[in-house]
């Protein structure tokens, strides 16, 4: 068995920006409340002909050419969303029809806020098995078509876009880049993030949600770096689900990454759900500010109270 790696990464975002101003005319809000609660200021929104497999395309695009990888070189395609309207084809499988994909094996996790590193370890379990060589990792949500744009306490918080990454097999006897994944979930507290309904809507208890994440998780997060045997002060960089400023900053502080840049993304993008982990993963390489062979935490959180974290090198 062979560990794996990410190779490259990419994403994509809407061309619409939704401002707080916009949202202020809208339902009754304003920017002093949103960025006071959450710290979100933008967001992208997709238009009725941009479907979540579009913007999940559009990542993976970026990442594959970024690898230097023709579609044809991937045999695994994972896509975590939880804003699948329809249940055949999956998200997956239509990515790798518009990408021009030739068999993969196409697969949809829906872990919502956390799925992104749910998917990332279900591809380096897939390769040290040997059942893929190279996979295609992406996190898209299009959390605007299941906003309720009448309730202003859940729909200042959304956007939508996607990130991707490429996962390769290390060659033998080197290190592995994506290290042992911690997940679990709080299943009796599930109803706490919900996306429910006909037609489905997103609603949360925000208050417990924050009460767990601030709790809970900063024990969980340092547990995903032991795993690795990594100090959290060794950290280049900690990207976490970009759910809420006052929970991202908290819980950085709180594992004890104190020499990390924090990817602070949901400030310019909102909630963007199983998008916004690879989202920020991806914007911080793009940016320079993490190097090749950074050790960074990558780490979701939410729906389902579901988490997943694990230390990953940066390609």
């Amino acid at each position: 068995m062979h560990g794996s790696r990410i190779t490259a990464v990419g994403h994509y975002q809407p061309a619409r920006v939704l401002t707080n101003e916009e949202l202020a005319g809208m339902v009754d809000t304003s920017d002093e409340w949103i960025t006071s609660r959450v710290g979100i200021r933008t967001r992208h929104i997709a238009g009725p002909d941009e479907p979540v497999d579009e913007l999940a395309a559009h990542a993976g695009a970026k990442a594959l050419a970024s690898a230097g990888l023709a579609p044809g070189d991937v045999d695994l395609v994972l896509v975590a969303t939880s804003t699948a309207i329809d249940r055949s084809p999956n998200m997956a499988a239509r990515v790798a029809a518009r990408l021009g994909m030739t068999e993969p094996a196409t697969l949809d996790l829906n872990v919502v806020c956390a799925g992104f590193p749910h998917a990332l370890a279900t591809a380096d379990h897939a390769v040290r098995a040997g059942s893929a060589r190279r996979a295609l990792v992406i996190g898209a949500d299009k959390m605007s078509e299941v906003a309720d744009w009448e309730d202003r306490t859940t729909c200042v918080l959304v956007g939508d876009g996607a990130g991707a990454a490429v996962v390769e097999a290390c060659a033998p006897g080197a290190e592995p880049g994506i290290g042992p994944v911690l997940w679990g979930s709080v299943p009796e507290l599930g109803h706490a993030v919900r996306i429910e309904g006909t037609p489905p809507r997103f609603a949360q208890e925000g208050q417990s949600v924050y009460r767990w994440a601030t709790t809970r998780l900063p024990a969980i997060a340092r547990q995903a770096c032991e795993r690795s045997g990594l100090d959290p002060a060794d950290l280049a960089a900690v990207v976490l689900h970009q759910a809420n400023l006052r929970i991202i900053e908290p819980l950085a502080a709180r594992i004890g990454a104190v020499n990390a840049v924090v990817a602070r993304d949901v400030v310019d993008s909102g909630n963007t759900s199983a998008a916004s982990v690879p989202l920020a993963l991806s914007k911080l390489v793009e940016r320079g500010e993490i190097g090749s062979g950074d050790p960074v935490l990558l780490f979701g959180f939410g729906g389902n109270l579901s988490y997943a974290g694990q230390v990953v090198r940066c390609p």
